[in-house]
């Protein structure tokens, strides 16, 4: 979690509980309002009811027919999780069909077990293993999903499943996959946000609640409120300001500015999500914050104007680091090539370095985008040395919130 140590004026406890002071909307935890339900055992106020009704409307899922009821506590096998997926998915096949010893011809899921694998939804065990009757964890459906989907995770897979207290708990095979499927708000945790339970027997009313988010992630269906979706920002929350947002530059050991640079446009990378302590993503690691590098004689300092989540919605931001003093000296004596190492120098930092050391080979790559290598170049002919701020940017420029940002 985001380190908040700066939260003040109580404003803290309240966000910890998904509340805010001030005009925005309160976030009260209640399972999502349907007007009505579409079976006898799943009442209108029962967390999955909105997905289970919405699925059920759409001929994907069913209930029993003997008594009509849905039985969402009950566990879902293999090969009924391969019928779900079939019904809602329509994806063309991508590899050959496979015989499964375990699956007779007559099966009544034989079919509906063949498209699932065919359309890469599903896969055996060694020896052309399927196992249709075993019960189905919930890591295999959500493993499932993305894999149909050919979902990828964008951002480092465990920063991702950092967001889950048991993350620990996740197989090997499963953890690029269900990263990604976070990522895509397709987990869906009840009671307990953070717990995954990724091992436990997925339950219909589970599976119901997966499919749906899929198919939210598809845009094939609207998304339905719900406090349990992991990723899921609470619509109105406020995040007060002080509070610390750590970043990141990818590749980038150090940032080289002169005394006198221009401001300069940088893009860094939120480090890590930032969530409540229910675990809902109010920022999601990997989104974007654009801003400024500027300089004075004090020293560095980062202002972030905008913030871009992976969904591409942009929000505006007002947030900037701590003033950078440290410094680096470069010399004559110095070796071009060492210096910019892993670095990124500013338009007044590649000038000045030219200057001394005369190197005026500097490539376009190793300076700031926006910044302009060999600009001010006349600045700083004839010294022999010259000081520039040394900026860490994946440790110096930790953000905080210079105004509460207001998740609309």
């Amino acid at each position: 979690m985001v380190n908040s140590k700066a939260w003040k004026s109580g404003t803290a406890m309240l966000v910890a509980l998904g509340l805010a002071t001030g005009a925005v909307a309160p976030i009260v935890i209640t399972a999502p309002a349907v007007a009505q339900t579409a079976f006898p055992d799943v009442p209108a106020n029962y967390w999955a009811a909105g997905f289970i009704n919405e699925l059920s409307a759409r001929g994907i899922i069913a209930g029993f027919p003997e008594d009509g009821t849905f039985r969402p506590e009950e566990p879902v096998t293999r090969a009924q999780f391969a019928a779900m997926i079939n019904k809602a998915f329509n994806k063309a096949a991508i590899r050959p069909p496979v015989s499964f010893v375990d699956v007779p011809p007559n099966y009544w899921g034989a079919g509906g077990i063949q498209k699932a694998y065919t359309t890469g939804f599903m896969a055996g065990y060694p020896g052309n293993v399927f196992r249709p009757n075993e019960n189905i964890p919930r890591a295999q459906v959500l493993v499932s999903l993305a894999s149909g989907l050919n979902y990828a995770a964008t951002a480092p897979v465990e920063t991702v499943l950092g967001i889950y207290a048991d993350a620990s708990t996740i197989p090997n095979y499963a953890r690029p996959s269900i990263a990604a499927a976070t990522e895509r708000r397709m987990v869906v945790n009840y009671p307990n946000i953070r717990l995954l339970n990724p091992n436990q027997v997925a339950t219909r009313a589970e599976v119901a609640a997966f499919i749906y988010q899929a198919l939210v992630s598809t845009g094939q269906v609207a998304a339905i409120p719900s406090p349990y979706i992991v990723g899921g920002a609470p619509v109105g929350i406020k995040i007060p300001a002080g509070t610390s947002i750590p970043v990141r530059y990818e590749g980038i050991n150090r940032i080289l500015l002169s005394k006198d640079e221009p401001p300069t446009p940088l893009t860094l990378k939120v480090a890590q999500n930032v969530i409540t302590s229910q675990g809902q993503v109010l920022i999601p690691a990997g989104s974007d914050v654009v801003g400024q590098l500027r300089t004075d004689a004090n020293g560095a300092q980062f202002f972030a104007g905008e913030m871009v989540l992976p969904d591409g919605k942009r929000l505006p931001i007002e947030a900037s680091s701590n003033v950078i003093s440290k410094t680096e000296t470069i010399t004559k004596s110095a070796s071009t090539g060492k210096v910019v190492a892993s670095t990124l120098v500013g338009a007044g930092a590649a000038a000045g370095i030219a200057a001394v050391t005369g190197d005026r080979t500097i490539k376009a790559w190793e300076v700031l985008p926006g910044a302009v290598a060999g600009a001010a170049l006349s600045l700083f002919l004839g010294r022999d040395r010259i000081d520039l701020f040394a900026v860490n940017p994946n440790t110096d420029l930790t953000l905080t919130l210079n105004k509460d940002l207001v998740l609309q």
